[in-house]
């Protein structure tokens, strides 16, 4: 029976540590949108030619959570 409730506890704290990189995509997505006001606010002619880039980044940023929380998923309910 020990056995089996390591495993349970194994299981749950690695599903926890997956979810960490939902806090970092937040993180991530406020440093691409701040980085881009601070550029658009010093070059107002230039902001409508990053705002694709910006976008693209904050994509990427929210892709990195949305892996994490498939992780935790995968190993609460596959594993």
């Amino acid at each position: 029976m020990e056995l089996e409730a390591a495993a349970a506890l194994g299981k749950y704290i690695g599903a926890g540590l997956a979810t960490t990189g939902m806090a970092g995509a937040g993180i991530g997505v406020g440093y691409v949108v701040g980085n881009y006001l601070t550029g658009a606010l010093r070059n107002p002619a230039a902001a409508a030619g990053q705002t694709a880039t910006m976008f693209i980044g904050i994509a990427l940023s929210e892709a990195m959570g949305i892996f994490g929380f498939l992780i935790a998923i995968l190993l609460l309910f596959a594993v």
